[in-house]
């Protein structure tokens, strides 16, 4: 059954956001990103204490791209 929409006002749509109006059957946002932090980083709660000494983290990507967001319409 088709939907009948009145005025809309879209203010924004987040980057792995997704705007419809209307009969859908799927809807799949997709996002990447990738991370790179040294040892230690994502460490919560009280009282921690860390001893690293000597850490690293090197980056070196030269592919720039390694996996894309765009998907095949209709793929399941």
């Amino acid at each position: 059954m088709p939907a009948q929409v009145g005025a809309v006002k879209v203010v924004s749509v987040s980057n792995s956001g997704i705007f419809n109006i209307g009969d859908v059957y799927a809807m799949a946002p997709a996002s990447s990103a990738k991370t790179f932090a040294g040892g230690g980083s994502f460490n919560t709660g009280d009282g921690i204490s860390i001893d690293l000494s000597n850490s690293y983290t090197t980056v070196y990507d030269q592919d720039v791209i390694d996996q894309s967001d765009i998907e095949e319409v209709g793929a399941v």
